[in-house]
């Protein structure tokens, strides 16, 4: 599953890291951490929201072990 795979280095995530922060403002660095902080939490909750859907579809398509044998 390509979800699996890791993301090429030419993501947007990686390329703000590259990214000389030098000319931005005191105001500028603040409003970039915001936005920053506000994408953490997005990106938090959806890694939730699948985990939560994973762990759903494991417990569906969980094996049926034998209840009767000792």
């Amino acid at each position: 599953m390509d979800d699996d795979l890791p993301r090429a280095k030419g993501d947007a995530a990686s390329l703000l890291a590259k990214e000389l922060l030098d000319s931005y403002s005191q105001d500028e660095l603040g409003e970039r951490i915001a936005l920053l902080e506000a994408e953490i939490v997005r990106v938090i909750a959806h890694r939730n929201k699948v985990a939560a859907h994973r762990s759903a579809a494991d417990a569906l398509f969980k094996p049926i072990t034998d209840l009767g044998s000792s």
